[in-house]
């Protein structure tokens, strides 16, 4: 079978999960590279979370091995490290990849490979390129040298331009399931069946957030945090206030991202420069340092943005639980520990007021990515949430 490994021995494929028809489609690429199995670009879609970028790397790995399609130890290290000499990725914080960037890309394209078969170049996120910047690929793709490989990552296809689209081969990812997600993360992170379990459910199989929650119990209380604000809602002051508290969540949740992200780097940065740990830097370094602190702060606005994405993610959960209540719905609720509290809001509203509130948290996505001051899209929003809770009382204020 396609997918089945060879050995009982590590496979670079081992920690992809719930994906085994693309597994296998690669992973015959990868071991038959002189056949139609394979091609010179690749595209990989899929949902948030579904692991389009860990499919990319693996997929590298194995092409980048000498011993087959299931990977070495160590040139899976390089990979994850990004350090493997025939191995190049573009990966953005900003909103839009640059087409400066896409042009160094194409241009370390043309160099043959230095150790391995190929040369793999990785674009996460693909589709943020501009149509200029896509053209430049274009032209890539269209004349590839024979020993490079494209390996593309986006959404959906749909997000590409089409004349891309018809020079890559496309692999399409699933959700992973939540006892598919559980099951990695209670191997992987060495956390309880429980706690693995709780944690995919809550990351609805979104694999890197899983992996959060299962590991931060920070993370754990402020999604808890977010729910309880957007439960306890009952008048106007209250919509302000927790519009202001969920911005304050956001940015710690953003903040406990990319703090330790940052201090990695910087590690790494000064350990191929040869720095030793608390030493000074000399002067004719500094530059490449200060580099790296420019991407970093970028990388702090956008993660501000990503925490208040992850805030609309968990508040839609909340309401698609409360409208499969009122529904009758036979679905297993994402938020189930909060069972009776969903019932009592259900029973306060009707399932076209809970649409409307659904509708209003893409709004507020929309509005947050036109650069409509956060705090105003928040509360715009949680008005309607606020709808949810059926009459005012007595003594509440409209």
């Amino acid at each position: 079978m396609p997918g089945a490994q060879t050995s009982s021995r590590a496979s670079v494929w081992d920690e992809l999960v719930g994906q085994p028809d693309a597994i296998a489609v690669l992973r015959a690429a990868a071991a038959a590279t002189a056949s139609s199995a394979m091609t010179h670009a690749w595209l990989i879609t899929g949902p948030p979370g579904s692991g389009r970028s860990n499919l990319a790397y693996a997929f590298a790995a194995a092409l980048l091995s000498a011993a087959g399609p299931d990977g070495d130890e160590v040139t899976t290290r390089e990979v994850n490290a990004r350090t493997h000499p025939d191995l190049s990725v573009l990966s953005t914080e900003r909103v839009i990849i640059s087409i400066d960037e896409v042009r160094s890309l194409v241009a370390s394209s043309q160099f043959s490979p230095s150790v391995s078969r190929f040369r793999v170049m990785v674009i996460e996120d693909a589709d943020r390129m501009s149509e200029r910047t896509s053209n430049v690929l274009l032209k890539a793709l269209e004349e590839p040298p024979d020993r490079t490989v494209w390996i593309l990552c986006a959404p959906s296809d749909a997000d590409l331009l089409p004349t891309i689209r018809s020079r890559v081969r496309t692999v399409r990812l699933r959700v992973p399931s939540v006892a598919d997600v559980a099951g990695l993360i209670e191997r992987r992170d060495a956390v309880s069946p429980q706690v693995a379990r709780s944690a995919a459910r809550h990351a609805q199989s979104h694999i890197g957030m899983a992996h959060r929650l299962a590991t931060s119990e920070e993370a754990r209380a402020r999604r808890q945090e977010t729910l309880d604000l957007a439960l306890g809602i009952r008048t106007v002051a209250d919509v302000v206030a927790a519009a202001a508290r969920l911005l304050e969540i956001a940015g710690a949740d953003a903040r406990a991202i990319t703090e330790e992200r940052d201090a990695e780097e910087r590690a790494r940065a000064l350990q191929s420069l040869g720095v030793p740990e608390g030493g000074s830097v000399p002067m004719q370094l500094r530059t490449q340092l200060r580099q790296l602190e420019e991407d970093q702060k970028r990388r702090a606005t956008r993660s501000l943005r990503d925490g208040i994405d992850r805030i609309l993610t968990d508040l839609l959960s909340l309401y698609r639980d409360i409208l499969m209540l009122q529904l009758d719905a036979v679905v297993d609720l994402v938020n189930a520990e909060l069972t009776d509290r969903l019932r009592a809001v259900a029973g306060a509203s009707t399932p076209a007021q809970t649409l409307g509130t659904m509708d209003a948290v893409q709004t507020a996505r929309e509005r947050i990515d036109g650069n409509v001051a956060p705090a105003l899209a928040l509360e715009a929003m949680l008005v309607s949430a606020r709808r949810t809770r059926g009459p005012v009382a007595e003594g509440e204020s409209r």
